[in-house]
């Protein structure tokens, strides 16, 4: 590695790379999975597709509204740099911390995991329920190991150069969202029976005692009238929670923008680009499952597999062997993306002397192998802890506030920065902007209100980095 302190960033990422990317980290295993709690949650056909639709709602105009952060700061760190300028380097810093100690590195671990999860399909001695030893009172699983080993396959790959990651993200992003097309136009036109009419008359009545089964072990439905708008809100803020999980990392592009060609035209264009086909197959993906699978059986498939029912309705023969791999190929491709983009804020951190001087550093393939290898040991504890899962559904209240805090930034910076230069101006400012704030104000009450274990662990982990931004600005002050 250079010790070179002035070594740069080479733009060598394309438009095409970029959407490859947004794509390519938003899809890792949570379309293949969520869609059964979020049923079990609102009850009814109606219900899950809005859920669905409301996600990907809000996902494109934050991604919108990120267009004008991403053209007036096209630098390395995104989001984190947008919140420093906009509000102060705590604040920035409040979401780096949390970024580094959950939300980029368990989601790396999860996505890992989820990889030798369907790996197991093929070889069961490679998955997360083959037992091989215990580190004091923690279990190991081979399923553990192969995470750790394909997150640092990646990693490593990574330290090899830009170019080589944008390859892996193209082929295995480009792979995984033509199987998912193809897997969704296979679910309307090559499935034996079809339960689109019979799931389309609960419309927007919800299961009885929310999507549990009576004695029979069937599902009835009942007006969500009768339960009252306060219950419903409840049980949208409750399923919401895993197709927001599932929409997420749509904004990492923005953290390798020092990397991207023409950033300020291309960071906008691939936020847009990708979390519209992303927003397209997810919707399209729920209708199909409605499609080929009653809805008790959209509720309860077994380990919440709702893909593999899916497949298995459409493909009787092969479709576990089917959704394994489709998931192999999108939990890789998503990791790489999460990889690559993560570690740049970690760099951008330490150039503002908020995280180890060593990660501010790139190496002689101009990439930032330090903070790439510390996600990697980070992400790799997250996976023998084995919680990084609850910490997620739990981080989802955190990640939406600072994604409400960077909107609002936008407000901030054209008061503060009027004259500043904005090749894109927030698409529908100031009212698609205000309405993302409302309901991610909303999504976050009725959390606290209904979900209270969703909100505080994710609170505790954020603030917790008020004392250690105090202790290293108060170190800086010391050695000066």
């Amino acid at each position: 590695m250079t010790n070179n302190q002035t070594a740069a960033f080479k733009p060598t990422l394309g438009l095409f790379d970029a959407t490859m990317i947004v794509a390519g980290s938003m899809i890792g295993s949570g379309i293949f999975i969520v869609s059964a709690d979020i049923t079990r949650n609102v009850g009814s056909a109606g219900w899950l597709i809005l859920v669905w639709v409301l996600t990907g709602f809000m996902t494109l105009v934050a991604a919108l509204s990120y267009g004008e952060l991403s053209g007036m700061f096209p630098k390395a760190g995104g989001q984190y740099v947008y919140l420093k300028e906009a509000y102060n380097p705590l604040i920035g810093f409040l979401y780096g911390w949390s970024f580094f100690t959950v939300i980029q590195t368990a989601t790396i671990a999860a996505v890992g995991v989820a990889f030798s999860k369907f790996l197991a399909y093929l070889v069961p001695e490679l998955g997360n329920n083959y037992f091989l030893f215990n580190i004091g009172s923690l279990k190991i699983y081979s399923g553990q190991l192969v995470a750790i080993a394909i997150i640092s396959l990646l990693t490593f790959v990574n330290t090899k150069g830009v170019k080589e990651a944008k390859w892996i993200q193209r082929l295995f992003t480009s792979a995984k969202l033509l199987a998912l097309f193809g897997l969704i136009i296979c679910g309307f036109f090559l499935v034996k029976e079809s339960f689109w009419n019979a799931n389309m008359q609960t419309g927007f009545k919800a299961m009885q005692n929310f999507g549990e089964k009576d004695a029979a072990g069937i599902l009835h439905t009942k007006d969500w009238l009768g339960i009252g708008g306060s219950a419903l809100a409840g049980a949208i803020a409750a399923a919401m929670v895993g197709s927001i999980f599932s929409s997420d990392a749509w904004n990492n592009v923005t953290f390798i923008a020092g990397e991207m060609k023409n950033a300020k035209r291309n960071l906008g264009l691939s936020l847009l680009l990708g979390t519209l086909i992303v927003t397209v197959i997810y919707v399209a993906a729920n209708l199909m499952y409605l499609n080929v699978m009653p809805l008790q059986e959209l509720a309860f498939p077994t380990d919440d597999r709702v893909a593999v029912a899916a497949a298995n309705k459409i493909f009787p023969a092969f479709g576990t062997t089917l959704i394994a791999v489709c998931i192999m190929i999108s939990t890789f491709g998503c990791n790489n993306g999460l990889i690559l983009a993560g570690a740049r804020v970690y760099y951008t951190m330490a150039k503002d002397g908020l995280f180890f001087k060593q990660v501010g550093q790139l190496n002689k393939f101009a990439v930032p192998q330090v903070a790439l290898w510390i996600q990697c040991i980070a992400a790799s504890l997250w996976c023998l802890s084995g919680k990084y899962g609850d910490l997620l559904d739990m981080i989802s209240f955190v990640v939406v506030m600072f994604y409400m805090l960077t909107i609002a930034g936008i407000f901030v910076l054209r008061k503060k920065q009027p004259n500043a230069d904005r090749p894109y101006k927030a698409f529908g400012y100031p009212i698609l902007p205000i309405i993302y704030i409302i309901m991610g104000l909303a999504f976050c009450i009725l959390l606290v209100i209904y979900k209270p274990n969703y909100t505080w662990p994710g609170l505790i982990i954020t603030l917790a980095g008020v004392p250690v931004y105090y202790l290293i600005v108060g170190g800086k002050k010391e050695s000066v």
